[in-house]
């Protein structure tokens, strides 16, 4: 009897180890769209999104998300979440199809995570080399070093323009000969409305001034070009006003500033202003007329989120930055249009190279700093009062590419929502 149980043994063993090597043998590359299911992955872990219908992968050997799975549901167990709550999907775009979701439908306030949808969206529509334009213009005619007439600074809500930049109009008005301008110095301010907060933003954040003419970040722009002209000699013997510029206005300097130039210090920095600044350039690819308004970008928004199979009515985009507490959209609608930049190389190339990098730069630059994540993990962080979350990208240990969407809500402390996200990642990352 023993001995029959000794064959018996030996000849498991040898067909477990045939099973092994045939799996071995055939580890996924590159990207597959093939019809199926996931070996041991049950139907509702890899069920398709509700809009857009994926494909998921049929290779037997692909048994990697399972360990992803019971990670990510131990993680699901935190203390943390007996108080707050939080959203979840991940999405394996090598083998396109669904890993993990959890609360993925949830409405959840995105915080600065929105910042990557608006750079989705803006990649879309104008492309990374499109040119924000801040112009100075000037009527009247130039006589004995004297211009009699008026000059126009033109903004184009360009966040970037500084005292160099300054330097070129003063430069610019040095050129005409004058030492002398009997006129007045105007704001062109026409390029959006006047609302100078977005909705939904607290009083007491650390908002920008959303103003299309900028010095460094800051309002005063006419006011400080007039004391540079003063300080170059020439002197301004009219009055600093606002108007818009004359068609008939003669274009001095451009100084010209491209999405790609914008998008490092978005993303990596989570510089709001950056953020409004695109949004309200997607809103103004738009409209045909010259003012622009926060509801023409959430339209603009809106027509992504709808060419991407979803209801825009379902979600609400109060703004391009993430501040206002009236934003609106669930990690599954995050995923999508990290999916939709992943397809797509004019998006995807200057978005990931945008993002933070875990324990390398921007907001990521003291998170993850040891394990697997770190150097792999490239995502948006987001932080408001309550919030915090995370979505981006990652290489899972079997080559796969992922990306996913995580949002914590109802935090107490930020710090804890990072830490659970990190333990995400890193799960993700490992082996």
């Amino acid at each position: 009897m023993r001995k029959y149980w000794n064959i018996r043994l030996q000849a498991i063993a040898l067909v477990s180890m045939a099973v092994f090597l045939m799996s071995s043998a055939a580890v996924p590359t590159g990207l597959h769209y093939v019809s199926g299911t996931v070996a041991g992955v049950t139907e509702d872990s890899v069920a398709t999104d509700s809009a857009v219908q994926d494909t998921v992968i049929a290779e037997p050997n692909l048994l990697w998300p399972i360990d992803v799975q019971s990670r990510l549901d131990v993680l699901l167990r935190s203390d943390m979440l007996r108080t707050s709550t939080v959203g979840l999907m991940v999405y394996d775009l090598t083998a396109d199809s669904v890993i993990f979701k959890y609360n993925e439908k949830q409405l959840m306030r995105p915080a600065s995570t929105l910042k990557m949808m608006v750079a989705v969206a803006a990649l879309d529509r104008l492309g990374d080399g499109y040119e924000y334009e801040t112009g100075l213009y000037m009527t009247g005619e130039v006589t004995d070093s004297v211009l009699d007439g008026d000059l126009y600074c033109k903004g184009g809500f360009d966040p970037v323009f500084g005292q160099r930049d300054l330097s070129a109009f003063v430069d610019s008005v040095r050129s005409l000969g004058v030492d002398t301008i009997r006129g007045n110095l105007y704001a062109d301010l026409s390029m959006k409305d006047v609302d100078r907060l977005g909705e939904g933003w607290c009083w007491d954040d650390d908002n920008p001034v959303l103003t299309p003419l900028l010095i460094n970040g800051k309002d005063g722009f006419v006011e400080e070009f007039k004391s540079r002209l003063h300080r170059a000699g020439i002197t301004v013997e009219g009055e600093v006003k606002e108007a818009r510029t004359p068609s008939d206005a003669i274009r001095k300097c451009t100084v010209k500033r491209a999405v790609k130039d914008i998008l490092p210090r978005m993303m990596k920095k989570s510089d709001n202003l950056y953020s409004e600044s695109l949004f309200y350039h997607l809103a103004a690819s738009r409209v045909h007329s010259a003012t622009v308004t926060a509801k023409d970008g959430r339209r603009m928004m809106n027509r992504l989120i709808e060419k991407l199979g979803y209801d825009a009515s379902d979600y609400y985009i109060a703004d391009g930055s993430g501040l206002s507490l009236y934003n609106y959209v669930s990690p599954e609608l995050e995923v999508a249009f990290l999916k939709y930049a992943y397809r797509h190389d004019r998006i995807y190339v200057p978005l990931y190279a945008s993002m933070p990098i875990a324990g390398m730069d921007g907001t990521l630059d003291d998170r993850m700093r040891r394990g697997y994540a770190r150097g792999n993990v490239h995502a948006k962080t987001g932080t408001v009062t309550g919030v915090s979350g995370l979505a981006g990208y990652c290489t899972a240990a079997n080559g796969h590419v992922l990306c996913f969407s995580i949002i914590n809500m109802g935090i107490r402390h930020a710090s804890s929502g990072r830490r659970f996200q990190d333990s995400v990642c890193e799960a993700l990352c490992r082996p």
